[in-house]
């Protein structure tokens, strides 16, 4: 049996990507999409049916409005390529809030509001088949859990600190990503080396110690692993609730074979003895600020999304000025 085989037994296996074709190939439970991602996937002529459509809505409802219009326009583009994936997944698709919004609680509630209302109107329960992707700021954090409160559930993303992960259970949401990768970037760098033993990645030991503190204290908010730089970072992780790949590293653990234990245990953690914390707003700025990873890979994660999606305004705007 391969690795992919393997590991979807004890995790479930999420798709990173807004390319239907890889999906299709991999067969995962889950698909989650990004700005990064939906910039690259838009890009491709047989997704351009899907741009053309969400440029058609974003006029007629900005009536005029230029900056409405582009808001329209990307809520129904996400739209489009969450609704396209839901007919190949099983289970739900992750559909980002702009990241612009992240220190904006009541902003990232409108933006969810209206998502929820295009996912509606294309005949999906957003309820059951929908994750809102909110950065994990204290601002984000207080709007995933009102939204959570409403049944409108919550995946939440750019999150590097430990701080993090207590104040998004203690808020009740649905799905944390920790970033693996980019925290194995900022270690990397810091330190000046090239690398780390698989069971010594930051990244992998961060997810561990957020797996095994949400298992010992019954948190029901699922940890889904992000952004892997390499196979081992997943090996290393089998066993977590939620994994996010990458087509790339997918096929890797398609194509490999050979035994995969069971890295991370929720029967085991149990049994750790890891006192509880909290944290209010104060210490949860404090123990964020203290934490430079962290601090530093939030907020370049905010900006590279935003980045992205000011690159995927600019294309739809001149794809609807070819047309």
């Amino acid at each position: 049996m391969n690795k992919l085989a393997q590991l979807k037994s004890m995790t479930t296996v999420v798709a990173d990507t807004g390319d239907f074709q890889s999906i299709i190939d991999y067969q995962p439970q889950d698909a989650t999409t990004n700005p990064s991602l939906l910039y690259k996937a838009a890009q491709l002529p047989v997704y351009r049916e899907l741009v053309e459509d969400a440029l058609l809505f974003g006029q007629r409802q900005g009536d005029g409005d230029r900056l409405a219009q582009s808001r329209w326009t990307m809520d129904r583009l996400a739209v489009n390529f969450g609704t396209e994936i839901l007919r190949i997944v099983p289970g739900r698709v992750s559909t980002e809030i702009d990241a612009r919004l992240s220190f904006d609680t009541e902003a990232t509630l409108r933006r969810a509001h209206e998502l929820v209302a295009l996912y509606q109107q294309a005949g999906i329960d957003p309820g059951s088949r929908v994750l809102f992707k909110i950065a994990s700021t204290w601002e984000g954090i207080r709007a995933a859990e009102r939204l959570e409160r409403e049944g409108i559930h919550c995946n939440l993303t750019l999150l590097f600190g430990f701080a993090q992960a207590v104040a998004c259970a203690d808020a009740g949401v649905t799905l944390i990503s920790p970033f693996v990768g980019r925290i194995l970037d900022w270690y990397k760098a810091a330190e000046n080396l090239a690398g780390y033993p698989a069971d010594e990645d930051p990244g992998v030991r961060s997810v561990t110690r957020i797996f095994n503190y949400y298992k010992r204290h019954g948190y029901q908010t699922v940890v889904m692993g992000a952004s892997f730089r390499n196979l081992d970072e997943i090996l290393e992780l089998a066993g977590c609730d939620y994994l996010t790949i990458s087509p790339a590293l997918l096929g890797e653990l398609a194509s490999t074979d050979g035994d995969l234990p069971r890295k991370l245990d929720a029967e085991k953690a149990r049994a750790m003895d890891l006192a509880r914390v909290e944290y209010d707003e104060a210490a949860f700025r404090w123990e964020l600020n203290e934490d430079a990873m962290a601090t530093e890979k939030l907020a370049e994660g905010i900006r590279v999304f935003a980045a992205d999606t000011r690159k995927l305004e600019q294309f739809v705007q001149e794809v609807s000025q070819s047309g």
